[in-house]
C-alpha cells in the first residue's frame, strides 16, 4: 500500500513540478450546458471532448482511486443538489504500473451531469470549476477549467415574443403608409369623392349614407384582411421568411416592378379583363348589404394596376411577420385605404377641398414609375447577392440609381415628356411655369443623385446603406485612387482585406466565399468578423474576450440599417474592434455549403441542413430562440451567455453602448 501511496505522489509531483505549463488547451475542449428537464427540475452538464491519444481520467468514485479529476460547482448549485454527479462516455480501466494501481479513463469524450431541483419561477446562475488530469504520451498532465451555466424561470417572457410585436409593430406602420401612398394614386383617388357621393345622394337620411360608407369601409378592410389571412393559412409563418429571401421570389418581383414601373411611364396600361370587373360591378347595388359588399369588390380589382405594385413592395415586409404578418400587413394597408370613404361621408363639406384630378396625377403616377424601377434593382440585387451571380455589384446598382433620379429630376423640371403628360400651367403672360412644389422635388432627387456619387469610389453612403449591396462586392474603392482620395469616414488607408485587427487572426472558415457579403461598415473600419460560429469561439477563448453573435442576412434592411447607424457610431466602433470577437452568422446564404460530415436533420427546420445558411438558421431557432434579423447574443469563451436575453433592432447608439459595456464588465467578472 505505501508502495502504491508513495508511487502516487510521484506521478502528481510530476505534474506539479514538472509538466504544470505544459497542458496544451486544445487537447481537451470543455461545454458547458444547461437546460430544464420540466418545471421542476433541470440538468447542469459538462461535455469534454479529447483529442486522438489523450485520456482524460475520471473522477473519483472510492477511495482506491489515486488519478481523478473533481468536478465543484459552486454553493448556488449545491443547495440544489438532487443527487451525485454522473458520467457518461466509454469509460476504460487499466493497470497502471506508474501508480501500482487501476486506473479509470476516457479517451474519446464524457459528460459529467448533474440533476438539481429548480421551481418553474426560479433563476439560477451558477458556476463549476474544472480540475482535470489526464495523460498524454508518458506525461501525466493537469488543468482547470471553469464555466457559467444561465436557467432563467419558465415564466419569463421570451425576448422573441417582445421583438416579434416591435415587428408587427413595425410592419402594421409600414403597411398602413403604403395604403396612404396608395390613396394618390389615379385609381384610388379619383373613386373618392365619386364613391362617397354615391351613399350621401342615394341614401334616405344622413345617418343611412354615413352607415353605408362605413360599410363599404369595413368591406374593404375585410377583403383585403382575408387576403393576408389565406396567404397565412396556405404558406405559414417559416415559409413565409423563406419566400420573402427565395431568389426566385426576389426575381419575380423585380420583373413585376419592372412591368409596372414602365406601365407607369406611360408605356402602356396594364387592366384586368374587363369580365372580372363587369362582374363584380353587376352585384354592386347600394340597396343591400352584399350589395355594398361588391362595391368594395369592385374597388379592390380595378384599382389593381395601382396597388399591386404598392402591395409587391411591402410583401417581403409582410412575410417577415410570421403567422400574423399577413394578417397585420393587410389589415394596416386597408385601413389607411378605407379612411377616407367613412371620414368625407360624415364631412360631405371636406369633398370640395380635393383637387379635381389632372395632369398633376400623372406626375405621380410617372414619378412613382421612376422609384419603381429604383426599387426594382434593389430585388434584383437580393437575388443576384443569394445566388453569386455578381450581375449588380455595389458600383454598378449605385451607378443605376444615380441615372434613375438624374432623370426623375429632369421630368420634374419638366424637360423630359411621357405619353399621358399635360402642358405645364401657364403664368399671367401665357408663358409655362414650374411650381414651387415641383421644383423642390425635382431639387430633392437631383440632390440625391450627387449624394450617392462618392459611394462609385467606396463612400459609406449610410443614409441608403441598407439597400444598396455590400461593400464586398465593391470591385474598386477610395484605396485604389491616388493620394488625397479617402472617403472613408475612420480615415481607413491601406487594403482592408488583409483585415489586420489588433490580436484577431484573419478568417479562415467560409471567408473566401462569404467575404463578399461583409457590410459597408465592416469594410471602411477595417473591422475583422469570422463567418463560423467555432472558430469565432476558439479566438474569443483564446484571446479571452466576450464573443458577440450577430445574427444577420444578405437580404436584411434591418441589418444594414443597424450597422450603418449603430455600429458606425465611433464610441460603439472603438468598443467592437477591442472588446470583442464578432461572428456574423448570415441565415439565408443557401449556396454555400457546410462539409458533408457536418450536415444533419433539422427536426426545426424540417429539412436536411447543408448550407451555410441553414446551419445558421437552425442554430438561432433551436440554442436561442429566436428567428428574426437582427439578433445579437453574447457568449463567454465556452459557449454560456454573458447575457440571459438577446438584442433585436434597436437603433438607439446610447442603449447599445450600455449593452456592450455591461457584456463586458460581466465577462470580466468571470475571467479575471
Amino acid at each position: 500500500m505505501k508502495k502504491r501511496l508513495f508511487a502516487c505522489l510521484a506521478v502528481w509531483l510530476q505534474c506539479i513540478v514538472f509538466t504544470a505549463s505544459a497542458a496544451d488547451t486544445t487537447d481537451i475542449r470543455f461545454e458547458y450546458k444547461a437546460e430544464r428537464i420540466n418545471d421542476k427540475e433541470a440538468t447542469l452538464s459538462v461535455t469534454a471532448r479529447l483529442s486522438t491519444g489523450i485520456q482524460l481520467y475520471a473522477i473519483q468514485q472510492s477511495d482506491t482511486d489515486l488519478l481523478y479529476s473533481t468536478i465543484l460547482f459552486d454553493t448556488t448549485a449545491t443547495r440544489h443538489y438532487t443527487g451525485p454527479v454522473t458520467e457518461k462516455g466509454a469509460k476504460q480501466s487499466e493497470y497502471d504500473t506508474s501508480v501500482s494501481a487501476t486506473v479509470h479513463f476516457y479517451t474519446d469524450s464524457v459528460v459529467w451531469q448533474q440533476k438539481i431541483n429548480l421551481a418553474e419561477n426560479d433563476s439560477l446562475l451558477s458556476r463549476v470549476q474544472v480540475n482535470y488530469l489526464y495523460k498524454k504520451g508518458d506525461a501525466y498532465l493537469p488543468g482547470e477549467e471553469t464555466g457559467k451555466f444561465y436557467i432563467e424561470p419558465v415564466s419569463v417572457v421570451s425576448p422573441v415574443a417582445d421583438m416579434a410585436d416591435r415587428s408587427l409593430l413595425w410592419i402594421f406602420l409600414t403597411a398602413f403608409g403604403g395604403g396612404l401612398l396608395a390613396l394618390l394614386t389615379p385609381c384610388i383617388y379619383s373613386m373618392i369623392p365619386v364613391t362617397v357621393s354615391f351613399f350621401t345622394k342615394r341614401s334616405k337620411t344622413k345617418l343611412e349614407g354615413r352607415k353605408n360608407a362605413v360599410i363599404y369601409s369595413l368591406s374593404i378592410i375585410f377583403i383585403f384582411t382575408f387576403i393576408g389571412f389565406l396567404i397565412t393559412l396556405i404558406w405559414g409563418p417559416t415559409a413565409l421568411n423563406d419566400i420573402s429571401t427565395n431568389w426566385i421570389f426576389n426575381l419575380f418581383i423585380f420583373l413585376v416592378f419592372v412591368v409596372f414601373g414602365i406601365s407607369f411611364l406611360g408605356a402602356f396600361e396594364i387592366t384586368l379583363p374587363a369580365s372580372w370587373s363587369n362582374k363584380a360591378d353587376s352585384k354592386a347595388n347600394a340597396s343591400s348589404f352584399l350589395g355594398i359588399f361588391f362595391m368594395a369588390l369592385v374597388l379592390v380589382v380595378v384599382s389593381f394596376s395601382c396597388t399591386g405594385p404598392i402591395l409587391g413592395l411591402l410583401l417581403p415586409v409582410i412575410f417577415k411577420g410570421g403567422y400574423a404578418g399577413p394578417l397585420v400587413g393587410f389589415f394596416g394597408f386597408s385601413l389607411a385605404l378605407s379612411i377616407p370613404f367613412a371620414l368625407f361621408a360624415f364631412f360631405p363639406s371636406w369633398l370640395n377641398s380635393l383637387s379635381k384630378p389632372g395632369g398633376w396625377m400623372n406626375t405621380i403616377k410617372v414619378t412613382l414609375g421612376f422609384i419603381e424601377l429604383a426599387l426594382a434593382l434593389k430585388f434584383l440585387s437580393n437575388a443576384d447577392l443569394a445566388r453569386g451571380w455578381r450581375l449588380l455589384d455595389r458600383e454598378i446598382f449605385i451607378a443605376a440609381w444615380i441615372v434613375i433620379f438624374i432623370l426623375l429630376g429632369i421630368y420634374l423640371l419638366g424637360k423630359l415628356k411621357f405619353h399621358h403628360d399635360d402642358e405645364l400651367p401657364k403664368n399671367d403672360f401665357g408663358i409655362p411655369y414650374l411650381s414651387v412644389t415641383r421644383l423642390l422635388f425635382a431639387t430633392t432627387s437631383l440632390i440625391f443623385a450627387v449624394y450617392m456619387i462618392p459611394g462609385l469610389w467606396g463612400a459609406p453612403l449610410k443614409g441608403i446603406s441598407a439597400f444598396v449591396p455590400p461593400m464586398g462586392t465593391q470591385d474598386f474603392n477610395a484605396d485604389d485612387l491616388p493620394s488625397g482620395f479617402n472617403f472613408s469616414s475612420t480615415g481607413r488607408t491601406g487594403n482592408t482585406n488583409s483585415h489586420s485587427a489588433d490580436g484577431l487572426p484573419k478568417p479562415e472558415k467560409y471567408y473566401e466565399e462569404m467575404r463578399k457579403n461583409e457590410p459597408d461598415v465592416v469594410v471602411n473600419n477595417g473591422m475583422v468578423t469570422y463567418f463560423d460560429y467555432h472558430e469565432a469561439l476558439a479566438v474569443s477563448r483564446k484571446l479571452k474576450k466576450p464573443l458577440m453573435l450577430d445574427f444577420t442576412g444578405i437580404n436584411c434592411v434591418n441589418c444594414r440599417k443597424m450597422e450603418g447607424q449603430v455600429w458606425s457610431d465611433p464610441k460603439v466602433m472603438e468598443r467592437l474592434k477591442n472588446d470583442f470577437v464578432i461572428v456574423s452568422l448570415y441565415v439565408d446564404v443557401h449556396n454555400v455549403y457546410i462539409p458533408q460530415q457536418e450536415q444533419y436533420f433539422s427536426k426545426t427546420l424540417d429539412r436536411q441542413v447543408e448550407t451555410l445558411g441553414d446551419l445558421n438558421a437552425d442554430m438561432q431557432v433551436t440554442k436561442f430562440g429566436a428567428n428574426t434579423q437582427p439578433y445579437y447574443f453574447f457568449l463567454d469563451g465556452n459557449g454560456q451567455r454573458l447575457r440571459p436575453d438577446g438584442y433585436g433592432y434597436d437603433p438607439d447608439i446610447n442603449k447599445f453602448i450600455r449593452l456592450l459595456d455591461e457584456v463586458k464588465a460581466t465577462f470580466q467578472k468571470g475571467n479575471p
